[in-house]
């Protein structure tokens, strides 16, 4: 998995990167955060996965903890949410690696910036994250499939047809009616 291959970049803290960087001493060890499908504790990522995706983050804008939280939500779909007892400790380690800075923004929140140690190690790691954001697309698109409110709408319609084809002999009219407003709905939902 992407957690066990990385190429490191020397940093600051040298000592540190002699083992995989999912493998590293500050490592948070246990699950990665919570998955939302059927409320159960999982692992979403390997060790190590995480801080590329939000060193990624970072890289893209500048954050804080809670707004790497929302972001990460996002781009899985809502199928994982990291939890802030993930988050922060991966922050504090991205910190120690020199690979972001943080700001006092006032209020308790830290604002963090990627460094340009940060930036060469996300480079050198560019397929690997590549392939992390990649995983949470398609996460986001299976979350989205057994969505309650998909799922709803499908069951109408297919109860809907049913009715319809039972109740008795169509004319050919309504046959293309009914044809044409299930061609009209796939358009549509190709179109969004």
């Amino acid at each position: 998995m992407f957690g066990r291959h990385f190429h490191h970049h020397p940093g600051r803290h040298g000592g540190h990167h002699g083992a995989p960087f999912g493998r590293h001493p500050f490592g948070f060890h246990g699950h990665e955060g919570h998955h939302r499908r059927g409320g159960r504790m999982g692992r979403f990522f390997d060790h190590g996965d995480l801080r590329l995706v939000v060193l990624k983050l970072i890289a893209d804008k500048p954050s804080h903890g809670y707004e790497l939280i929302k972001a990460v939500e996002t781009a899985a779909g809502g199928a994982y949410t990291p939890s802030p007892g993930v988050i922060y400790p991966t922050l504090t380690l991205l910190e120690e690696l020199g690979y972001v800075t943080a700001a006092d923004a006032g209020g308790g929140k830290k604002l963090y910036t990627i460094t340009d140690e940060g930036r060469a190690f996300l480079e050198s790691n560019s397929q690997p994250v590549h392939g992390l954001f990649a995983r949470m697309a398609e996460a986001a698109a299976q979350s989205a499939a057994f969505s309650p409110q998909i799922m709803r709408a499908r069951e109408n319609l297919k109860t809907a047809l049913r009715l319809k084809l039972t109740s008795g002999s169509l004319t050919p009219e309504q046959v293309a009616a009914i044809a044409k407003v299930m061609d009209d709905a796939a358009a549509a939902i190709e179109g969004v």
